[in-house]
């Protein structure tokens, strides 16, 4: 395991006055017990104000990106754990988007990654289908907390061995399991945006850019960013999170996150 988390208020001055851009989790470091609070939406809003770049980060479904993309005030979103991104092109007053399989790989990966949920569904019992599945075109997402009765770890780590067994790459967020076939992930698509739709090379640039998260789905983020932040009930997860976020806030969810916006734009 990597260092413990450093409180966000030490971040000197300099550091957060050289960041360039804000890429943040959604569920459970924007919103609030299920809820995008009115704090949190106008911190986007500010970062935008002040000349940063915003890009929300998710394991969210496509038809929500959609949505994000269009009415929020980002610069564009990432979805489903790295198997898309969306912006929308103000100029052209078009949607652009890009995947990380074609679409006949879509539609072929669709049937078999319904025969895993079933399994999924028949093997442990207490879980769903997450209620935001119609709106996914890459992967499945298994609920076991957010409209059902909370898992056990246990039983988290159960969904986790059968997609793993039934070869799909498979992360745990703060509410769901995600699970697809390939090695996409969110860094790799976040690289592939901030190229292909802004000339920006990250990796030159990662220090200049602060992560914010809040659970295991978020590791490879958290190692890749030197200025990775974590809300702070990203403590109930630091012993699944090899490399911990750098800095971490004193308050949980989008009050944490609010809190990073409060500290970035002081």
């Amino acid at each position: 395991m990597g260092a413990p988390p450093r409180p966000l208020a030490e971040m000197s001055r300099a550091v957060r006055k050289g960041i360039r851009g804000v890429l943040t989790d959604i569920d459970d470091t924007l919103t609030t017990r299920g809820r995008l609070t009115p704090d949190a939406y106008a911190a986007l809003a500010r970062l935008g104000a002040a000349g940063k770049l915003v890009v929300p980060i998710t394991g969210r479904p496509a038809g929500w990106c959609d949505h994000i993309a269009r009415m929020w005030p980002v610069d564009g979103v990432v979805g489903e754990n790295g198997a898309l991104w969306m912006r929308y092109d103000t100029t052209r007053r078009k949607l652009v988007r890009a995947y990380a399989a074609s679409e006949d790989e879509r539609r072929t990966n669709r049937g078999r990654l319904d025969v895993v949920a079933a399994r999924v569904l028949r093997e442990v019992p207490g879980c769903a289908l997450a209620s935001d599945q119609p709106y996914r075109e890459a992967d499945i997402a298994i609920d076991f907390c957010e409209d059902v009765p909370a898992l056990p770890r246990a039983e988290v780590d159960r969904i986790v061995a059968i997609m793993e067994a039934e070869g799909l790459t498979a992360k745990v967020s703060s509410i769901h399991v995600n699970g697809w076939f390939g090695r996409y992930d969110k860094l790799g698509m976040t690289k592939r945006l901030l190229a292909d739709a802004f000339g920006i090379d990250l990796d030159a640039e990662r220090e200049r850019f602060v992560f914010a998260g809040d659970s295991p789905n978020d590791a490879p983020m958290f190692a890749y960013f030197p200025n990775a932040v974590g809300v702070a009930n990203v403590r109930a997860f630091l012993d699944r999170i090899e490399t911990p976020p750098a800095w971490i806030t004193q308050r949980e969810a989008g009050e944490g996150f609010v809190e990073l916006v409060d500290a970035l734009l002081e």
